[in-house]
């Protein structure tokens, strides 16, 4: 009887890592389903996938149309060789349309409009034919952003690669508060550095060791831009995006890293995207969540 035993001590020893890598069906069809809705909102009209242009203005008179001698120059074939002017005067950008050319504003026909203006809850969006564009703000400069809702990335994207779903990946974390109120130094990939509502530093264990990574106050959720050990093989090189709901009132949460996603500058040159701060790196492969995409 002491033999039997000692052999099944020994054989649970052989079986920690098949046994960590074990995930309940309904767990792991949830994540598969979340992982769905993830495909779907890149491919709606709000989605990643149709960016089309980004285009900085500079003071003043910006002219646009599919003429090379535009300031903005939208896709060919997708637009008149001119359709109008957009201009930026002191943080208000208004947009002329050329008579004879058609741009709407939702169902209305536009001939000028206030498209962006502090006083506006949200920016206007305009359409012309599969073309959608709206202005950003990015520190103290302004941008059009372009979509295209017949974009090539749109029509050939596939689907997004994943590592298997285990449980494993789903930590509890505890939220270390700020003493205070504070913001967090956030770098973009053009090298503007914005700060951001400061959440506080979340403490969990992964594969036995403890780690830590700062978050970003997202109003209903947590944001985390983190790095670790698989980035610029199989992940996307600069890191990757994890929201996690906001913790209980004894500061307790789970962080899912199978819902580690790529970042919107994988999918397409036209993004924006905010970098992991330094001291979010996890000196660990994670292998969970979304692997890399494309070539950006």
């Amino acid at each position: 009887m002491l033999h039997f035993y000692a052999y099944i001590f020994l054989f649970s020893l052989m079986m920690p890592v098949h046994l960590k890598n074990t995930s309940d069906p309904t767990y792991k069809k949830t994540i598969a389903q979340w992982h769905q809705q993830r495909i779907q909102n890149l491919k709606s009209e709000q989605g990643w996938l149709n960016l089309a242009g980004l285009f900085w203005l500079k003071e003043g008179k910006n002219t646009l149309g599919a003429d090379v001698s535009n300031d903005i120059i939208f896709p060919a074939g997708k637009s008149p060789s001119f359709l109008g002017s957009i201009s930026l005067q002191n943080g208000e950008v208004s947009m002329e349309v050329l008579p004879g050319k058609e741009i709407f504003s939702e169902d209305k026909s536009i001939s000028q409009a206030i498209i962006f203006s502090p006083s506006l809850s949200s920016p206007l969006t305009l359409k012309y034919g599969s073309l959608r564009w709206f202005v950003i703000k990015r520190g103290d400069k302004y941008a059009i952003r372009l979509r295209d809702l017949e974009s090539p990335v749109l029509q050939s994207f596939s689907g997004i690669k994943t590592y298997p779903i285990y449980e494993k990946w789903k930590a509890k974390a505890r939220l270390i508060p700020p003493s205070e109120n504070k913001k967090i130094a956030i770098t973009d990939v053009l090298g503007m550095t914005s700060m951001q509502e400061f959440a506080g530093t979340l403490v969990f264990e992964l594969e036995g060791k403890e780690y830590r990574l700062d978050a970003v106050d997202n109003g209903k959720d947590l944001f985390i831009l983190f790095a670790d050990q698989t980035n610029k093989r199989a992940t996307y090189g600069a890191g990757r995006f994890l929201y996690a709901e906001k913790p209980d009132n004894e500061g307790n949460m789970f962080l899912d890293f199978n819902k580690s996603i790529n970042p919107p500058c994988a999918f397409t040159e036209f993004a924006t995207c905010p970098l992991p701060p330094k001291q979010n790196f996890i000196d660990l492969a994670v292998k969970a969540g979304e692997k890399n995409y494309g070539k950006h």
